[in-house]
């Protein structure tokens, strides 16, 4: 009956519920003579026992007791018991019991004594040092099962990666074990082991190379085949033999098996690992992982999203100069291609997976079978890609183009394009998120990507002085307000992170600015007072600097329409910086206050000079619009500066933190302060810089529509013939035209929308001639000497390009600026990543939810026993050290106890052993009259009367210690001498001297 409770108890406990409480009750089915009930009970112990539960010190003797059983089935239950509820005391207790079953005759129990044994050293690494010899025993002889010798080698496995070089010395037996296969799964754990060995063996490396060639050449078994060319790269053999004819080739071998496995559709097990390979051996083998992008760009696309981030991580690292642009625009196919993920596509969140779906209609109901889960996508329809994917895209497509400040890109006008198509990509972010850095420059912290775009595009125009016009017409289409349905993501606030970087571009090349009166509209419109503070902080530094460039021109006269256009676009100014005066960031407040007081005064000057009259042929321009404001902004160009160059520069010997700048400030505030109480309140410079002005400005439309400016022809920034690959339609038509009309008289231009042949106006003035019918003697002969006189061929177009890159215009060098340093800085790209990442060390591993912590250090070698401790042993060394003094000192507390009982016990009596009456200790006892008799005689030579009611104990006992002192010889009758007995028999309890 206890079996079968037990047993229910422990089905009831795989769901959740408690049973410790009855620990005892497991401990007593355990005890059980029949072998059914003992396995019961041996399986609510492993289900309920834990290292801390009180009755398992009972059950040791149990298990002691099982583990010598002579029925094999007997001594399997408490092998399989122990690894659960081990213990460090325990563990040291049942060492003994357990290593006479490493020479068990039956197979089972030796593999399990082994496996038990592993798990005591992991709680206890001490009982692995007398336990290893017999076990190394086992595994050097060649008649041993294999079986036995197959669990020896996983506990070695485990072992070896912690301490590999006590393992060094087991190399040729298991060399020898790996030729002579027979076992996959042990061949797999010897490959492992090896792994670890051969970087404290080089010599390994040769030796290996033939067995690991010849199992991937011939074994059919996928997982030996990943396990030899893991431990290939695990085990340095590729870096080890680089360069030498047989490392090619073994690489080589690596690298077209991993590609097979990527082409067997239907398995994404085997995809998954072939590109976590692939990973590890683009490290030492770039070129060669590079030559099969074609399949690993495919699984890009796949429908599993991990196995999609295993491949972008691959792509992240096999980039170079050549593949960069097909990568990524690869890449920038997806963005656009694949719909946006909803929660509704997230498996997590679909109940019917976890839990089903249970249809609640009758059963005559002919919908009841109806499906409730969603059709499957079609293959031919991509896969939605969640926003944290999306946002893992865009890093990895900077992080290419981005690397070694930018040593992979060859052209940088498509680079400018894809980050301008990159902004409407963006992931959604929460207001929160682009509200963080107070820096927008700072995008290391924040959680918009956007930032992270427009720093680059910051990047290229500060180092790329060749771009920089590029890059200002690409922040100017970003700035515009009238483009950003265009360029920005349609739903959600993402994306404006980037208007940060384009304000701070347009403001500080605004010389560079294709139309500066729509940039300056887009700064001035009412939406912008709604940006987030470091953002609205940036466009008021931009608005100054592009007042500039519109109004500092000295080449035209001071007309009357110059006048008109000027004033009226300082009062907009004024009037969008008079709110901000008091908007609740300080750095917002101060910029607009600073920058209002300064328009104002221009304002002033703009409406006092005079206008060119009939009679004047030039009128010059208001120097505070024509040289004092430029002069603000213009001086030093800004050069990017290397992180620790700021550290390098000397303090000065005699500076002085604490001194005062201005002695007189005090006296001078003092004075200002008295001044402006002597002034009239009335004041018409108060008024007007304070007040504003009396008229009110006209609607911004009607001035910039009397604004003088001619159109600036607008260029391509992108040339790639693809482009309407990864670009809007509407924007690939637009950069087609403006191309055209741009290279429309370019004779070597070839224009892929024309018919072959007739790409040139020469041609067309040769057909316009000569009609239809084309005479050959009357085309001109073009000679052209270029350099040493020699003619240059055109192209025709029935030459097709090559590939993609072919088609592509060829680029002049470009200078890239370095970051400006003193000295030699190690950190001087900030934003540069490394080429290659390194290959991350075997994080522990924690078996069974063990801290195995205490096996690093541990160590075989005998003789570094004493130098090498490990901490656990110290501990338990002090421990038993701290209870042995707990109980050296609680028995001479005990001893102390005692003495003193004794000392104060002997205090009450005197020196001839005669008790003293205590009265303390007073007790009253009513006794007989002939006993008060008898007690009158023997005292009556004391001359004391015996008044026969009450007896003081001590008395009686003073009487009977004298009568016994004189002796039995007494003339009494012997019935008051058989009552003194009794008292004397009662008295013996309380001291030893009556007893004599």
């Amino acid at each position: 009956m206890k079996a079968t409770a037990l047993l229910k108890l422990t089905y009831l406990e795989m769901f959740g519920h408690d049973m410790s409480w009855a620990s005892f009750n497991v401990l007593e089915v355990m005890s059980s003579q029949k072998y059914q009930q003992k396995r019961v009970g041996y399986l609510g112990a492993v289900q309920s026992f834990r290292p801390d539960t009180e009755v398992l010190m009972l059950a040791e003797n149990l298990l002691k007791k099982d583990l010598s059983s002579p029925v094999p089935i007997t001594i399997a239950l408490p092998l399989a018991a122990i690894p659960h509820v081990i213990s460090p005391p325990m563990a040291n207790s049942l060492l003994s019991d357990l290593l006479p079953r490493l020479t068990h005759s039956h197979p089972a129990i030796k593999k399990k004594t082994i496996v038990t044994l592993y798990r005591l050293a992991l709680v206890y690494p001490e009982t692995l040092r007398p336990a290893w010899p017999k076990i190394k025993e086992r595994l050097s002889d060649e008649s041993e099962d294999p079986s036995v010798t197959a669990s020896i080698i996983n506990v070695v496995c485990e072992l070896g990666w912690r301490r590999p070089q006590d393992f060094l010395p087991l190399a040729p037996r298991l060399f020898d074990l790996l030729v002579q296969g027979g076992n996959n799964w042990m061949a797999i754990k010897i490959i492992k082991l090896f792994a670890v060995l051969t970087p404290l063996e080089p010599r390994l490396v040769k030796k290996l190379v033939p067995p690991l060639t010849s199992l991937i050449k011939t074994t059919p078994a996928m997982s030996l085949l990943y396990e030899c060319i893991n431990g290939i790269i695990q085990g340095g053999i590729l870096e080890e033999s680089e360069g030498s004819v047989e490392g090619n080739e073994i690489a080589k071998l690596c690298v077209g098996k991993l590609r097979s496995m990527l082409t067997v559709e239907g398995d994404p097990n085997l995809k998954y690992v072939a590109l976590l390979a692939f990973a590890k051996i683009v490290v030492s083998h770039p070129f060669l992982v590079s030559q099969h992008q074609d399949v690993i760009l495919e699984c890009i696309d796949d429908a599993d999203i991990s196995i999609r981030t295993r491949a972008l991580d691959l792509v992240v690292d096999m980039v170079n100069a050549d593949n960069l642009m097909t990568i990524v625009e690869r890449l920038m196919r997806q963005l656009k291609n694949s719909p946006l993920a909803s929660k509704s596509d997230d498996p997590t969140n679909d109940r019917g997976v976890h839990e089903g779906i249970v249809p609640t209609a009758d059963s005559d109901d002919e919908d009841m079978e109806e499906s409730l889960q969603k059709p499957e996508r079609g293959s031919d329809q991509p896969p939605p890609l969640p926003d944290d994917y999306r946002k893992s895209v865009i890093t990895r497509i900077l992080d290419m183009c981005s690397r070694d400040i930018y040593s992979n890109v060859s052209d940088f006008e498509w680079f400018i394009e894809i980050l301008v198509q990159l902004v409407k990509q963006v992931p959604t972010t929460a207001k929160a998120e682009t509200e963080k850095p107070g820096d927008f420059g700072g995008f290391q912290d924040n959680a918009d990507i956007s930032y992270r775009i427009g720093y680059e595009l910051q990047n290229v125009a500060v180092r790329v002085k060749s771009m920089r016009y590029e890059a200002t017409r690409a922040a100017q289409a970003l700035i515009l307000v009238d483009q950003r349905d265009s360029l920005f993501p349609a739903s959600g606030n993402s994306g404006y992170g980037v208007l940060a970087s384009a304000a701070w571009i347009v403001g500080e090349y605004s010389d560079m600015l294709p139309n500066p009166d729509d940039v300056m509209s887009s700064l001035l419109h009412t939406s912008t007072s709604q940006l987030p503070a470091p953002l609205l902080a940036v466009y008021l530094q931009a608005m100054p600097k592009v007042l500039a460039r519109l109004t500092s021109n000295q080449q035209y006269s001071w007309t009357a329409d110059r006048k008109m256009t000027t004033t009226l676009l300082l009062a907009r100014v004024i009037h969008f910086l008079e709110p901000l005066a008091t908007h609740p960031s300080l750095e917002v407040q101060e910029r607009a206050v600073e920058f209002l007081e300064l328009l104002r005064l221009a304002s002033e000057a703009a409406s006092g000079q005079a206008p060119q009259n009939e009679e004047e042929t030039f009128a010059d321009a208001p120097l505070l619009l024509t040289q004092a404001i430029p002069s603000l902004f213009t001086g030093l160009e800004l050069n990017p500066v290397a992180p620790g160059a700021q550290r390098k520069v000397p303090l000065p010997e005699d500076l002085d933190l604490d001194a005062p700048i201005n002695e007189q400030l005090q006296m001078l505030l003092q004075q200002a302060d008295y001044d402006s109480l002597l002034e009239d309140d009335e004041d018409e410079s108060y008024d007007h810089y304070y007040k504003g002005p009396r008229s009110t400005a006209p609607p911004s439309v009607s001035a910039a529509d009397r604004l003088d400016s001619q159109a600036i022809q607008n260029a391509s920034y992108q040339q790639s013939a693809h482009e309407e690959e990864y670009l809007d339609p509407e924007v690939a038509a637009r950069r087609r035209t403006e191309r055209r009309e741009r290279y429309k008289d370019d004779p070597f231009y070839i224009d892929s929308d024309r018919a072959s042949g007739r790409s040139t106006p020469i041609h067309n003035v040769i057909r316009s001639n000569n009609g239809e019918e084309l005479d050959v003697d009357t085309i001109p002969i073009m000679d052209l000497n270029i350099g040493n006189g020699e003619g240059s061929e055109m192209p025709t177009s029935h030459s097709a390009p090559a590939s993609k890159t072919q088609n592509r215009r060829p680029r002049t060098p470009i200078i890239i600026q370095s970051d400006e340093t003193l000295g030699d800085d190690e950190h001087s790209n900030a934003f540069a990543t490394s080429s290659r990442p390194q290959l991350q060390s075997r994080p522990k591993k924690s078996l069974l939810q063990v801290d195995s912590s205490g096996l690093g250090s541990f160590s075989l070698d005998e003789s570094r026993v004493p130098s090498n401790r490990l901490d656990v042993e110290k501990r338990s060394a002090e421990e038993a050290e701290m209870q042995r003094a707990m109980k050296e000192i609680e028995r001479l507390r005990l001893e102390m106890q005692r003495a003193n009982e004794r000392i104060q016990a002997r205090a009450g009596e005197d020196e001839e052993g005669d008790l003293v009456k205590r009265k303390k200790k007073k007790k009253k006892k009513v006794v007989a009259a002939g006993d008060a008799g008898d007690t009158a005689e023997a005292v009556g030579e004391t001359g004391e009367e015996a008044q026969g009611a009450v007896v003081k104990k001590k008395k009686k006992k003073k009487v009977k210690v004298e009568e016994v002192g004189r002796g039995e010889g007494s003339a009494e009758d012997e019935a008051p001498i058989r009552t003194k007995k009794k008292k004397r028999r009662q008295i013996n309890l309380k001291g030893d001297d009556v007893m004599q």
